[in-house]
Formats: structure tokens, C-alpha cells, sequence
């Protein structure tokens, strides 16, 4: 239902005339993500300053049944920041204050609205470490990372977000706050209530702050791109690595020959690889022993898992080897339409799904380009098809959802799951039907039900209509 216009001055008198955008020019970053899938379209943008702001917009909002679809950095790739019509779009973009930040108890207080790379920022000023690692890291916020459980690079050391985060500030659905800004690492006074709202989305509550997880700064950093023969030799390379150094290893990431020929193609990069390969890692090691990675890297030529590398000897040289990985999202849209997947697999499992599901997809679309690379370490995979060349951008597109079952059902079968680190949103919220049994659905629903009674918060993401 759209809000009156009476509702709508309620809203724009807390925020403020300057804070409430109802100009569909100046509306328009916030109604446009990234890949163009969903439009937005909504009568007013709110830019509260504080949780208080936010508690009186849900106050009104729920008493006049208002939707409302929070947003944060409009970095998501599942449309769950995205509004369709009706909904009121409350942006955190203003609340980014570091509340407070203290080096002996390994943690940090601060807003959602906070980005990504300010509070790695604020952790690196006082020697420590905030581990969460993305590609849209100077533009994502921390309340989407947590309301979307964002895993990113560092997943396979540190966890998802949800793992980085002690304690949290939720605005319910009827403007009720409730404080669980709690520094502690023990707490076992029952439910366990922050993790209902990391990874909602949105729907069942707005994060307004949290406590977030310090680590020491690595002193050191080991990073080397690697080719390797096949995924099965990566897996292989995986193990060795992790074990002979301790478990030092922080990040291990697949690429395939056609995404580094992308790269390389359109983005500028020069391959530090002179020798052909149909794959390649990055990984990277921690504070591991000095000359440890290079007796770990000659260990794996001589078992026939590693056939050529090159380590970093400078940051520089370590930036430019990440930075490879970090173009390659990017390199894919020089090449025409790309029809995604952020799945995860058992480690074990890797190698088998990307022969099969490639398979199934060349027995879709004969020339389809699978581009299959990602967090090898903890299993993520981006398991992305680039269009036939030649062939119609939008006919490709239009089998989307189709080719998404032809890879999902692979996944399925490897006992994985169809969505990894980007979230449900509107992309796979019918999907839910399919993946998750009545009885998940239906403890689902309860929660919602129970939280947000009146289904204002996020309405049309994550959960399928009964």
C-alpha cells in the first residue's frame, strides 16, 4: 500500500527536510544496483542520522503500515536492497560514526552505516586486524555485510561476518530498540538473538550498530600465485599448504585459464605466470616461518600438484597479485551477459562439481563459457556463464533462472548450498521452495511472523509467499 502524503511528512519531519529525497533524479543511486536486474522504485528516501531517527520512522511506519526496505552501501547481488513500488527506502548512509574502538579487548563499536574499508582502517590505527575482506570493500557497509553475512577473501582464517561480530543494535519492526551491544566472547544466558538478524536481510529487524571482532595484525604476509594442473591437484595443494605451515593459510582462491584470459584481456593485467595453465591459486599465508612457503611450494612441484609460481617480494607485488582476483567480477561484463552462481560445495567436492556442472551446462548451451573460480579455501565457488559469442545479450538472459537449476541441481547433489555469501533477496527467493523443507519454512515464518506481525520489514525478500 502507498503511504499518504500525510505519512510521508510524518517521515520527512525526522530526518529532516535536506535528509528526505523524493526526486526521482536524486532518488537514483539508490535505485540502482549493480548488476541492473531490479530497478528500484519508491515515493521517498529517508536518511536517518541515528538509531532514535530510525526508531521513530518504524514507529510511524508500523503504525500506518508502512513498508520499509533498509539499505546500507546498494553493494548486494540479490536485489534484497532493492524496493519495488510502495516501500519507503531508509538508507544508513549517514550513521557511520566508530563508536568506539578498544585494542585490549580485540574489538570495535560502530554504526551500520560505517564502510568496510574505514573500520579496517580504524582497526589497522591501532595494530589490529578486522579480517572481513571484499571486493566492494571501499563502498560496502557493515550493516549490509552482517544483514547479508558477507564472507569475502578471509573466510577460510576468520569466518563470515557472522563469525566477526560479538553484540548488536536491532530496531524492531514497531520501533522498539533493542541494545545487545555486548563486548563479551562468552554469554550463555539463552537464545542467542543477534543471529536472528545476521543474515535476514532486513526483514526482520533494522541493524542500526555492532561489536565487531579484532584480531592481532599479521606481521608479516606470504602471497603467491600458483599454476596448477587441475582442481583436483588444488585441492591437494589446499591441504599440504594448510598443514605444513601450521595452518597459516588465510586465503585460497581458484581461477580458471579463461577467467585470467579475461583479465588479462580487458583489465590490464599482466599474468605473473609465463607458462601456460588451465588453472591457477592465490593463496596467502599469515605469520608463517620465514622460508617456509618456498619449501611448501617445492614440496608440491616435486608431488606434481604445483607446476609453476610466482611469490610476492614486495606489498606492491602482493596488491598487484590480489588485484587480479579482484578484477575478474568485472572483467566478465567486456564479454557480454553473465549468468551467475554463488554456491558452496564440501572442499572435498570441488573438482567433481566443476566437471559436472560444466558438463550440464554445455548440455544446456552448447557454447556457453563456464567461469567457475572463488574461495576455494572454504568452498564458495562463483560458478558464472558467460554468453556464446555472437549470441543475443538478452536471449541469453532470458534463461537465467532455467541454467540456474542446471548448476543448482549439480550443487544440490554435492550436498551444497545454491547461495554462498551473497544472500537470498528477490534473485532466489522462490528457490526457497525447493531447497528448504516445510518444516524450515515453516520455523521461518514463525520468526518473521513474530518479529515483524504486520510484514512491513523488507517485504518480497528471502522468504517465498506462503
Amino acid at each position: 500500500m502507498m503511504p499518504t502524503p500525510e505519512t510521508l511528512q510524518r517521515f520527512i519531519a525526522i530526518v529532516g527536510e535536506k535528509n528526505a529525497i523524493s526526486n526521482v533524479t536524486d532518488m537514483a543511486p539508490y535505485m540502482r544496483e549493480w548488476r541492473d536486474l531490479w530497478p528500484g522504485s519508491s515515493p521517498l528516501v529517508l536518511r536517518p542520522a541515528n538509531t532514535d531517527e530510525v526508531s521513530r520512522i518504524l514507529k510511524i511506519a508500523y503504525e500506518t503500515n508502512t513498508a520499509i526496505v533498509p539499505q546500507s552501501g546498494n553493494t548486494g547481488l540479490v536485489g534484497g536492497q532493492m524496493p519495488t513500488g510502495p516501500e519507503v527506502l531508509l538508507s544508513l548512509d549517514r550513521m557511520t560514526k566508530i563508536i568506539s574502538v578498544d585494542a585490549d579487548d580485540y574489538s570495535m563499536t560502530v554504526e551500520a552505516g560505517c564502510i568496510l574499508k574505514n573500520v579496517q582502517n580504524a582497526a589497522d590505527a591501532v595494530d589490529r586486524l578486522f579480517p572481513l575482506s571484499l571486493a566492494s570493500e571501499g563502498s560496502c557497509r557493515i550493516g549490509g555485510n552482517l544483514s547479508s553475512n558477507a564472507g569475502g577473501l578471509n573466510v577460510l582464517a576468520y569466518g563470515n561476518t557472522r563469525d566477526l561480530c560479538l553484540g548488536l543494535e536491532v530496531v524492531l519492526a514497531d520501533g522498539r530498540i533493542w541494545n545487545g551491544l555486548k563486548k563479551l566472547r562468552k554469554d550463555n544466558t539463552g537464545y542467542d538473538l543477534k543471529n536472528l538478524f545476521i543474515g535476514a536481510e532486513g526483514t526482520l529487524g533494522i541493524i542500526t550498530a555492532a561489536v565487531l571482532k579484532l584480531y592481532p595484525k599479521p606481521r608479516r604476509n606470504d602471497t603467491a600465485f600458483i599454476a596448477v594442473p587441475s582442481p583436483r591437484a588444488a585441492v591437494e595443494l589446499l591441504a599440504l599448504v594448510k598443514n605444513e605451515s601450521g595452518n597459516r593459510a588465510v586465503a585460497f582462491e581458484l581461477m580458471p585459464e579463461i577467467a585470467m584470459g579475461f583479465t588479462v584481456k580487458h583489465m590490464g593485467i599482466t599474468n605473473p605466470i609465463a607458462s601456460p595453465s588451465s588453472w591457477f591459486v592465490l593463496t596467502e599465508l599469515a605469520d608463517a616461518v620465514p622460508g617456509s612457503f618456498e619449501t611448501i611450494l617445492e614440496k608440491a612441484m616435486e608431488m606434481g600438484i604445483v607446476t609453476d609460481a610466482s611469490i610476492a617480494q614486495s606489498d606492491a607485488q602482493r596488491q598487484a597479485l590480489w588485484s587480479i582476483r579482484e578484477l575478474m567480477p568485472e572483467s566478465q561484463r567486456h564479454e557480454g551477459g553473465s549468468i551467475k552462481h554463488d554456491v558452496s560445495v564440501p572442499v572435498s567436492h570441488i573438482p567433481a562439481f566443476i566437471d559436472e556442472a560444466t558438463a550440464a551446462v554445455h548440455g544446456f548451451m552448447a557454447d556457453a563459457r563456464v567461469m567457475c573460480f572463488g574461495h576455494m579455501g572454504d568452498g564458495n565457488m562463483h560458478f558464472n556463464v558467460t554468453q556464446p559469442i555472437g549470441m543475443d545479450k538478452q536471449k541469453f538472459l532470458d534463461q537465467w533462472h532455467a541454467l540456474n537449476w542446471v548448476v543448482f541441481d549439480v550443487v544440490l547433489k554435492h550436498g551444497g548450498s545454491i547461495s554462498a555469501e551473497h544472500g537470498i533477496g528477490q534473485l532466489k527467493r522462490d528457490d526457497m521452495l525447493r531447497i528448504k523443507s516445510p518444516v524450515e519454512l515453516d520455523m521461518m515464518r514463525g520468526v518473521k511472523a513474530m518479529l515483524d506481525p504486520k510484514g512491513i520489514m523488507n517485504p518480497g525478500k528471502v522468504l517465498p509467499p506462503a
